[in-house]
């Protein structure tokens, strides 16, 4: 991304990074768990040639604000009034893994905001939803259902904040049933980018995932999880060729 900016957003800072087309329709980028906003620059080439991106660091991560409170419901409402504060009145949001279950709570919460939504890899959890392996890093599911006990953090230094994965690890572990319910309520047209059988993710949660959204289309590039950076172009094509045939 080239262009840095900090915004208060949900009583934080957060950073984005913008590039691509300057009049173009605007496409905010969100990031999985772990990964900044840096995530999306092997793919930011070919979708800024049409797109204006927006790319944030969510809560704890990055270059923006660790405050050391942390939940998928923040970091909705963390991009809700980022949004706002851009003077953005229609978006399209591309989502991964964390970013996509973030971008889902956003497209549920205000409808007429999102009007194309991209999940990779990921939808949210369907409860009952014990922690899916490799979601989360080792041992932070196990205390996920004890609050008053944190994990300790592992010794190399982590490009996130630490109570951020245990809180994470936590609802995943307990979702809202709201989440999954919410599914049908969202009106913008969704493109499900499955990763295969080597992904982590139950491949089939996605398909009901796809069913339950009134206009979303499901397909799968075998790639595993990280579909955008084990096949950019492919990843790159797909998410073009969804955008471009949608309403004007």
């Amino acid at each position: 991304m080239s262009e840095r900016g900090d915004i208060p957003a949900n009583g934080i800072r957060l950073a984005y990074f913008t590039s691509g087309r300057a009049d173009g329709p605007p496409l905010v980028l969100l990031h999985s768990l772990g990964e900044p906003s840096a995530t999306w620059d092997e793919i930011a080439l070919g979708l800024g040639r049409e797109y204006r991106l927006i790319a944030f660091d969510l809560r704890g991560h990055g270059d923006s604000e660790w405050p050391g409170e942390y939940s998928f419901e923040l970091m909705r409402d963390d991009v809700l009034d980022a949004l706002d504060r851009l003077g953005l009145e229609q978006v399209s949001i591309i989502g991964h893994s964390l970013g996509g279950t973030v971008a889902s709570l956003v497209a549920e919460a205000r409808p007429g905001l999102v009007r194309q939504l991209v999940l990779e890899d990921t939808c949210p959890p369907k409860p009952p939803a014990p922690v899916l392996a490799n979601a989360v890093p080792a041992g932070a599911a196990e205390q996920a259902g004890r609050p008053r006990t944190m994990p300790p953090a592992p010794p190399d230094k982590l490009p996130v904040d630490w109570p951020l994965v245990v809180a994470i690890a936590g609802q995943l572990k307990d979702p809202d049933p709201a989440w999954w319910a919410g599914l049908p309520s969202i009106t913008a047209r969704t493109l499900i980018i499955a990763g295969g059988e080597d992904s982590h993710v139950p491949q089939d949660l996605l398909a009901e995932a796809a069913q339950l959204i009134p206009d979303a289309t499901l397909i799968t590039i075998p790639a595993g999880h990280r579909v955008h950076t084990s096949r950019p172009a492919e990843f790159t094509a797909a998410v073009l060729d969804f955008l471009r045939t949608g309403p004007a």
